[in-house]
């Protein structure tokens, strides 16, 4: 597994070279690999089909006890399935859409990383890794939708759907961390086995609301879903890969997943059955508004989703049977979909639907296949999204709660879906010839259609046969979201009921919506008003916000002078120090000043008055002074303390210390003008606060002993170890050799810029 997964990275990396080799051919050669990874991963099916989940996992981290771990169940086969199948067809197609491209061998390589990553994500049991493997896709994408990087648009909404998902990732990670608290591990297979443990837990709220705003905004439900159709400035097959089976599908994938654990529960059916109903109706209503090809197509995307996430909360097993069903059925529709969406864009160079019509005459077989994968959009007898739009009717009809606003929802989805899909399947194909951009003459290359032919066909048989994807495939995923058994199954016909009822009714009327759709469409024209106060314009609003913030913390803290920066670090350091203390209850050792002799005292009044002096004089010569006497003072209380070599060495580099400030100086213009006193008054406060700080730390360690001394470390070690008597000596150039050289480098690189600043002074003067 883990090596499956691998080898989509190893061959993207060569994907240039192999496409520099293979010309035209690239996409069939590189379409091998999700071929091959389709065969492997369908191999898994007998053992799935028979309710067996398999782990595999490898040590990754095991000192956190994290293990690099991957489950294969109905619910991550599907995904699996899907992936690898439809990647088939995306590299081929993408092979000859944009044969001659500059960049098509980049495109390969972040295609097929893409495409890794997503099976990591679907296949992982462990939180970590798929979190990894989440973000993974969402940097993919963001480099997949940015492709025409010379474009402003591509770039602008590349950038959008990063922030949102990548904010949404965010609030993600938080979530799986609470969520491992809660369950006991990071092990997803772990964490399905405890969902009562899970769902009675204190964080079980904070978690859930944390993993959904990482799932929503993955998969554009509102008020999330803008970003999804502006993604469609990415090539088209990058919209066919990620609008069909990927990852618009992650957190779909990730409710689905987490359902066992995180299901049951009122604000779980609340939630998710109303954001997606929601969603749902939002989507197919502005699919229904929109003209631009792959606009509608997406924003139709945004209904699916809606209506998965709606099902998903639900939670029956009805529900669970038609989330997985209409999974399927989406993919294979909406892949096929936006495959023709290309087809039309590079033999006749049409965008929008309006700019379409009579195309059957020169594009039969893509007409043929167009409308066929329409009819399963729209959940026509005998498609297979039919068969999956029943189920939803009759899921809607029965759900635990919220039956009037979801059922009123669905209805209308239906009728408006039948209506957007029309639009896709009737408007490019029937009617009066229209003048498109180019003229075809003949159909798109067997690479561009072998995608379309195949994804709408199995939409055919397993709408004619549902048991063929019903065992072993669409059962066992719906078991997997369920966490136990299911006993539903699928089929073409289930009697004369309420949801056959409500089909009828909406193929009636969809038909008439879509006769009557550009009187409609005009009638909706307040919609592109209302979309100015919708949640795009908060995101732009809060861009803008964002750009203000960074430009006054520019101003603020990265002003240039050193000063400031100095202030910030010393006060920040100050105030985490002093919660530190507070929080932990820190006590500070008694200090005995009875105990302080003349002479100590004597030293005290000296290292004052110098500091004193240094602080308050008007002459740059008497503070360097003042300085030095500091420094020099230092060094005899390490004499004092019996550390004489540690006392030479502090006057040996105070002696050069003033000596370099003093040339500096010199060379240097006098000052125009003092600090302020508020200035003064403002660093003296600092000066004091860091000071304090600084001796309360130091009061603090002298009563803490929590390990033993290192200095009798030192005093053995000192002779046989570093070969010398002088233990001082031993430690600076042999124990802390490396921070010893450290301390030389700089002192050599101030040397040299003072050297440089005199030399170029002497220069100027001549």
């Amino acid at each position: 597994m883990l090596y499956a997964i691998l080898s989509t990275f190893l061959v993207a990396a060569i994907a240039p070279a192999v496409h520099r080799v293979t010309g035209r051919a690239s996409g069939w050669v590189l379409g091998l690999l999700p071929a091959a990874l389709f065969v492997y991963f369908l191999s898994f099916l007998p053992a799935v089909s028979s309710g067996e989940s398999i782990v595999l996992s490898w040590p990754w981290l095991p000192g956190l006890d994290i293990h690099l771990s991957f489950l294969v169940d109905g619910l991550s086969l599907l995904f699996a399935l899907l992936i690898s199948g439809i990647g088939f067809f995306i590299v081929t197609y993408a092979g000859r859409y944009l044969e001659g491209h500059r960049d098509l061998g980049r495109f390969y390589v972040i295609i097929l990383a893409f495409m890794g990553s997503m099976l990591g994500l679907v296949l992982a049991d462990n939180l970590i890794a798929m979190f990894v493997f989440w973000e993974l896709t969402s940097i993919t994408s963001y480099l997949l939708i940015g492709y025409n990087h010379e474009n402003a648009d591509a770039r602008k909404y590349a950038l959008q759907g990063l922030i949102v998902t990548v904010g949404g990732g965010l609030a993600l990670l938080a979530g799986i961390v609470m969520l491992a608290m809660a369950g006991g591990s990071y092990e997803l297979s772990e964490i399905l086995a405890n969902g009562d443990v899970v769902r009675e837990h204190s964080l079980y709220l904070p978690l859930l609301i944390l993993i959904l705003i990482g799932a929503f905004t993955k998969s554009a439900q509102v008020p999330f879903h803008f970003w999804l159709p502006r993604a469609m400035a990415a090539p088209t097959p990058v919209s066919a890969y990620l609008h069909s089976a990927t990852m618009v599908k992650a957190g779909v994938y990730l409710l689905a997943r987490l359902n066992p654990s995180l299901g049951g529960t009122e604000i779980w059916f609340t939630t998710l059955a109303l954001f997606g109903a929601i969603t749902m109706f939002t989507g197919v209503f502005l699919a229904f508004r929109s003209t631009g090809v792959k606009q509608v197509l997406a924003y139709s995307t945004v209904m699916a989703l809606g209506t998965l996430t709606m099902l998903i909360g639900i939670g029956t097993e009805t529900a669970l049977m038609a989330a997985m069903a209409f999974l399927l059925a989406h993919s294979l529709y909406k892949g096929a979909l936006f495959m023709v969406a290309g087809i039309l864009d590079h033999e006749a160079g049409a965008k929008d639907f309006l700019q379409t019509g009579g195309l059957r005459t020169a594009l039969p077989v893509t007409a043929a296949f167009a409308i066929l994968a329409a009819l399963s959009l729209g959940g026509v007898i005998p498609l297979f999204g039919f068969v999956a739009k029943e189920l939803m009717l009759e899921s809607v009809l029965e759900a635990p709660g919220l039956v009037g606003i979801l059922t009123l929802l669905a209805v209308l989805t239906a009728i408006l879906g039948v209506a957007v899909a029309a639009i896709v399947g009737i408007r490019p194909w029937f009617g009066a010839r229209v003048e498109t951009p180019k003229t075809p003459h003949h159909e798109a290359p067997p690479a561009m259609l072998a995608g379309p032919v195949v994804l709408a066909s199995l939409g055919l048989i397993f709408g004619l046969g549902p048991g063929l994807a019903d065992e072993g495939l669409v059962n066992a995923a719906a078991a997997s979201v369920q966490g136990a058994p299911v006993d539903g199954y699928l089929a073409l016909w289930h009697g004369i009921n309420w949801p056959l009822a409500i089909s009828a009714f909406s193929l009636i009327a969809g038909g008439l919506l879509y006769w009557r759709w550009e009187q409609a469409r005009r009638a909706l024209a307040w919609v592109d008003q209302a979309a100015e106060y919708g949640p795009e314009k908060g995101y732009f609003k809060m861009m803008d916000g964002l750009v203000w913030l960074s430009e006054w913390q520019t101003r603020v803290l990265q002003n240039g002078y050193l000063r400031y920066y100095v202030i910030v670090i010393v006060v920040m350091t100050a105030g985490l120090v002093g919660v530190t203390a507070q929080l932990f209850d820190v006590s500070v050792g008694t200090v005995h000043f009875e105990r302080l002799r003349i002479h100590e005292m004597a030293i005290i009044a000296v290292l004052a008055a110098s500091m004193l002096f240094a602080v308050t004089t008007r002459s740059r010569l008497g503070a360097v002074a003042a300085l030095g006497s500091l420094g020099f003072t230092v060094a005899l209380v390490y004499v004092l303390y019996s550390a004489a070599d540690v006392g030479i060495t502090q006057v040996l580099v105070e002696t050069l210390t003033v000596i370099l400030l003093v040339l500096v100086l010199f060379r240097l213009p006098g000052f125009l003008s003092l600090s302020s006193s508020a200035l003064r008054l403002r660093d003296a406060g600092i000066a004091l606060i860091t000071g304090g700080m600084i001796t309360l730390l130091m009061l603090s360690t002298l009563d803490a002993r929590l390990f033993d001394s290192i200095a009798q470390y030192f005093i053995e070690e000192s002779e046989p170890s570093g070969y010398g008597r002088n233990i001082v000596n031993v430690v600076l150039v042999d124990f802390r050799a490396l921070d010893t050289l450290g301390e030389i480098f700089v002192l050599a690189l101030a040397a040299i810029g003072v050297y440089a600043m005199i030399r170029f002074r002497a220069e100027d003067r001549r």
